[in-house]
C-alpha cells in the first residue's frame, strides 16, 4: 500500500508550525537550553501522550504517558511504590516554595508560587464572605435608632441623657425619658398593642427581661481632710478605687438595692469609663415589666436617697431583640459622679448577631465556615511540614510569622463561635422560662464584639499576606524592598522624632491641660499633636488658655515637626525607593508568569494540532481502502506514518464491533463521522486559541519595540567582525607574553594575561547573550547557523597559525 504521509517527526519537534502564525519564529526568553533529541513514539490517536524525557519535560510535556504491559511487582516493590505514592501525594498537595527545591529552578518556583496564590485567593474569598456575612447595613440604623431614643430624646423638662449634669438630672431622666423609651404598650393613637405586658420598643424591638440599675459607692473617710477644715467638713470621699469600695449595707436595708453584692454574685464585669475602670460589683435594683411598677420602684429609690456623696457611678442595663433583622441590641447607660461634683454621662450600645443560622444566607455562611475550617486544617499541615523541614530558620521570615498569626486567630475564632452558640442557647432557654428576670447579654455582647474585632484584624492580615505570593515579580517587590532597606534609617529617625514629639506633648499638657479638653491628659496631648500634623486643630482654644506661650508652642511645633522632621521622613523613603527602582530596572528579567502563559499556549497548540493530524492520518487510511478494510492493511498504512502498534490496535478495535478484524462499510462510515466531528471541534478550538495567541504575541512585540532588529546579511557581517576581533586579540596577547618573557617580567605578564582573558570572556558573552534580538525566517535559520560555525572554525584556524 502506498505511503500516504509521515508526520511522526514533525509532531514531536520542539517548534510547531501554525497556519495562523506566519513564518516568523518566536524566541522563548524564559528557556535558553538546547532541547534534547525526542523519541518518535506516539501514544494514542485520540489522547496524545508523547513520552518526552530529559530536561525538556517541563517545556514540552503534554500529558503523563500511560504505562504499557509490565511484570507484576514483588511485595517489597509494591510497598515501596505505596510509600512513594503517599509521599508524592503529600508533597504535591501541600507543595510550597519552602517544601520544594526551587532554588535552582526558576520555572518551578513561579509555578509553585502561582499555585499557592490561586489556592490562597480562594481562601481569601471565603474569609471575606464569612466576615461580611456576619454584618449588615441594618446594624448601623438599629444602633442609631436606639441612640436617638435613649440618649438624645429629652422629656418635658428638656433633660436628656447627654445633658445630665447632677444627681437631680439623673433622676429626672430615669423617671421621664427612660421609662417612656423602655415601655411601648400602645400605638400612637393610644390603642393597645394586644401583647400583654411585653414591651416592643418602636413596635419592633422586644424588650428582653427587665432593666437593671446598679451603682458603685466609695467609703466615707477614704481620704484625709486637712486639720484646718475638720470642723466644717465632716466626711471625705476619695476618687474611685476598687480597694476603697463601700461594701456595707445602707438605707432601708431591705432588698438588693441596699445590700452590697460582689462581682461574682452579680455575674457582672468591669467597665472602662471616661474617668477610670469600675468593677462589676455594687448595689443593684431590677425594674418591672410594666411602666407603672417601674415608676414606683424609682420613686422609692429617690425617697430613700439611693444616690449620695459616696456614689461614683450609676449603670442602667437592658437588652432588646429585633426579629426582622435577627439582631440583639445590648445597651448600657453610664453616669459617672467624680469627686469634684457634677456628673459625666457616657453610653455603650452593642448591636450584635448572636443567633446565627436562620435564613438561606445564614446557611450559606455556615457552608463558608466549614470551608474555612478545611482551609485552616490545610494550612496547619502546611506550616507543620515547613517547620519540620526548616526548623528554627523558619521564623527568620516575617511572612512565616504572619502565617502563624493568621492561623492562631482563626483557631480562636472557631472555638469562640462554638462557645457562643452553646451559651446563647442556654441563656435564651432560661429567659423564656423566667421572663421577669434580668437578661444579662452584656457578657456575650462584649465577646461577640471582640470576636468581630479579631476577625477584622485577621482579614487585614490575610490581605497583607497576598504580598507573599506576588513577590516573585520584581515590580511587586518594590514596597517590601524599600521598607526593608530603609528600616535602619527610619528607626534612627524615629528616635529623633519622638524625642521632639514627646517634649512638645509634655509642654502642651502642662500649659493647657487645665483649660483645654484636648490637652486634659497626656494621651490626649499625643493624639492632638498628630491631629495638628493633619491640620485638624482648634488654635483658638490654646490661645485663650495662654495668650503668650500658646502661639509660641503652635508655631515652633509646626515648624520643627511638620516642615523639618516630616519632610526628612519622606526624603528617606523617597531616596530609598529611587535606589530600589534603579536596581530593579537594571536586573535581568527572569522567568515570569507571562512566559508560563506562553508555554501553556505552546503546549495546547501542540496537543490539539497533534490530535488533528492523527485524525487526518486515520481518515486517509480509510480513504485508501476500497470496500472492506482489513486490520493488516490498516496497520501497515498507519505504521508507515509513525504510529505505534498499541494505539493502532486500540483505534481499530473501537470500531470493529463484530471482532472479525475487518471494517465493513457501516463501521467505516461510523468511524468517518466520529473522526470528522472530532476534527471539526479541534479546528474550532485551534482557531480560537490562535486568535488569542496572536493578540498576545502582537502586544508582546509592541512592548519589545525598543529592541534592535537586523537582517541576515548584517548579522553575518557583525558575527565575522566579532570572530576577527577575537583572533586579533588572541594574537596580540601571545605577542605581549613573548615580549614580557624577554624582559623578565613574567609575573606582570601573567597579570596582564588574566586581564585580557576577562576582556575576552566579556566579548564572548556580548556576542552570545542575546542582546541583539534576531528575527529571521525558518528557511534561513539553518543557513545562518552553518555560516556562523564555518566562520568560527576559520577564525580558530587563523589564531593557531
Amino acid at each position: 500500500m502506498k505511503r500516504l504521509d509521515n508526520r511522526a517527526e514533525s509532531h514531536l519537534a520542539p517548534q510547531v508550525e501554525f497556519d495562523t502564525m506566519g513564518n516568523a519564529a518566536w524566541v522563548n526568553q524564559g528557556y535558553c537550553e538546547s532541547p534534547l533529541t525526542l523519541p518518535r513514539g506516539i501514544s494514542t490517536i485520540y489522547n496524545s501522550q508523547p513520552h518526552f524525557q530529559g530536561s525538556t519535560d517541563s517545556m514540552y510535556k503534554l500529558d503523563t504517558a500511560g504505562a504499557f504491559l509490565e511484570e507484576p511487582p514483588s511485595a517489597d516493590r509494591s510497598l515501596m511504590k505505596k510509600q512513594r505514592g503517599c509521599c508524592s501525594f503529600i508533597k504535591g498537595f501541600w507543595g510550597t516554595t519552602l517544601t520544594e527545591n526551587t532554588s535552582n529552578n526558576r520555572e518551578l518556583f513561579v509555578r509553585t508560587t502561582l499555585r499557592e496564590l490561586v489556592v490562597y485567593l480562594v481562601f481569601l474569598v471565603d474569609i471575606c464572605l464569612l466576615t461580611y456575612g456576619m454584618t449588615s447595613s441594618s446594624t448601623y440604623y438599629y444602633t442609631k435608632a436606639m441612640t436617638d431614643l435613649f440618649v438624645k430624646t429629652g422629656g418635658e423638662s428638656g433633660v436628656n441623657f447627654q445633658s445630665i449634669g447632677s444627681m437631680a438630672d439623673f433622676w429626672t431622666y430615669t423617671q421621664g425619658p427612660l421609662l417612656d423609651g423602655l415601655y411601648w404598650t400602645k400605638w400612637y393613637n393610644n390603642q393597645s398593642l394586644n401583647r400583654g405586658e411585653q414591651s416592643f420598643i418602636y413596635y419592633e424591638n422586644m424588650l428582653l427581661g427587665v432593666p437593671r440599675m446598679r451603682q458603685i459607692k466609695i467609703m466615707n473617710n477614704s481620704c484625709k481632710v486637712p486639720k484646718d477644715f475638720e470642723d466644717e467638713i465632716t466626711g471625705c470621699f476619695d476618687v474611685y478605687n476598687e480597694k476603697k469600695e463601700d461594701d456595707h449595707s445602707f438605707g432601708v436595708i431591705n432588698g438588693t438595692a441596699w445590700t452590697y453584692h460582689t462581682e461574682k454574685e452579680v455575674k457582672g464585669s468591669s467597665y472602662w469609663g471616661l474617668l477610670t475602670t469600675y468593677s462589676g460589683a455594687g448595689y443593684y435594683q431590677d425594674l418591672s415589666r410594666t411602666k407603672e411598677e417601674s415608676a414606683i420602684i424609682l420613686g422609692e429609690l429617690v425617697d430613700n436617697l439611693w444616690l449620695d456623696r459616696g456614689t461614683r457611678a450609676a449603670f442602667i442595663d437592658f437588652s432588646a431583640y429585633n426579629a426582622n433583622i435577627n439582631m440583639f441590641c445590648v445597651i448600657r447607660l453610664v453616669v459617672e459622679f467624680p469627686a469634684t461634683g457634677g456628673a459625666i454621662s457616657s453610653y455603650q450600645i452593642r448591636t450584635v448577631k448572636l443567633i446565627r443560622y436562620i435564613n438561606h444566607w445564614d446557611y450559606f455562611v455556615l457552608g463558608c465556615e466549614v470551608v474555612f475550617c478545611i482551609f485552616i486544617l490545610y494550612y496547619v499541615v502546611e506550616e507543620i511540614l515547613e517547620l519540620r523541614i526548616h526548623k528554627f530558620s523558619y521564623f527568620n521570615s516575617i511572612w512565616n510569622i504572619l502565617d502563624i498569626v493568621v492561623i492562631m486567630l482563626a483557631i480562636v475564632a472557631i472555638v469562640f463561635n462554638i462557645f457562643r452558640t452553646i451559651k446563647v442557647n442556654n441563656l435564651l432557654g432560661k429567659l423564656l422560662e423566667q421572663p421577669g428576670i434580668y437578661a444579662d447579654f452584656e457578657f456575650l455582647a462584649f465577646w461577640q464584639t471582640q470576636y468581630n474585632n479579631m476577625n477584622a484584624v485577621n482579614l487585614f492580615f490575610a490581605w497583607i499576606k497576598v504580598f507573599k505570593y506576588i513577590s516573585f515579580n520584581k515590580t511587586m517587590t518594590q514596597l517590601s524592598s524599600t521598607l526593608g532597606r530603609c528600616a535602619k534609617d527610619i528607626l534612627g529617625f524615629a528616635i529623633m522624632f519622638f524625642i521632639v514629639f514627646f517634649a512638645y506633648a509634655q509642654l502642651g499638657y502642662l500649659l493647657f491641660g487645665t483649660e483645654v479638653e484636648s490637652f486634659s491628659t497626656f494621651v490626649k496631648c499625643i493624639f492632638t499633636q498628630f491631629r495638628i500634623i493633619l491640620g485638624d486643630f482648634d488654635y483658638d482654644a490654646i490661645d485663650r488658655a495662654n495668650r503668650v506661650l500658646g502661639p509660641i508652642y503652635f508655631v515652633t511645633y509646626v515648624f520643627f515637626v511638620f516642615f523639618v522632621l516630616l519632610n526628612m521622613f519622606l526624603a528617606i523613603i523617597n531616596d530609598t525607593y529611587s535606589e530600589v527602582k534603579e536596581e530593579l530596572s537594571s536586573q535581568k528579567d527572569e522567568l515570569q508568569i507571562t512566559d508560563i502563559i506562553k508555554q501553556s499556549y505552546m503546549k495546547t497548540f501542540t496537543k490539539l494540532k497533534l490530535k488533528k493530524d492523527k485524525i487526518s492520518d486515520v481518515q486517509k487510511a480509510l480513504q485508501s481502502g476500497s470496500g472492506e478494510i482489513e486490520f493488516k492493511d490498516f496497520r501497515e498504512t498507519l505504521k508507515e506514518m509513525g504510529h505505534s502498534e498499541q494505539e493502532i490496535s486500540a483505534a481499530f478495535s473501537r470500531f470493529d464491533h463484530d471482532g472479525n478484524q475487518i471494517l465493513d462499510k457501516g463501521e467505516q462510515e461510523r468511524m468517518k463521522i466520529e473522526l470528522e466531528e472530532k476534527r471539526h471541534a479541534l479546528c474550532t478550538e485551534l482557531n480560537h486559541l490562535g486568535r488569542h495567541y496572536g493578540k498576545d504575541l502582537t502586544s508582546n512585540e509592541q512592548k519589545q519595540s525598543s529592541h534592535t532588529f537586523v537582517d541576515q546579511e548584517q548579522f553575518l557581517r557583525l558575527a565575522r567582525q566579532v570572530f576577527q576581533l577575537d583572533s586579533s586579540v588572541t594574537g596580540i596577547r601571545s605577542s605581549i607574553e613573548l615580549i614580557m618573557e624577554k624582559l623578565g617580567l613574567q609575573e606582570k605578564g601573567k597579570e596582564t594575561a588574566k586581564k585580557f582573558t576577562v576582556t575576552d570572556n566579556d566579548r564572548d558573552n556580548t556576542a552570545s547573550d542575546g542582546s541583539i534580538l534576531v528575527c529571521v525566517d525558518r528557511g534561513t535559520k539553518t543557513e545562518t547557523l552553518s555560516r556562523r560555525a564555518a566562520d568560527s572554525t576559520g577564525a580558530a584556524h587563523d589564531s593557531r597559525m
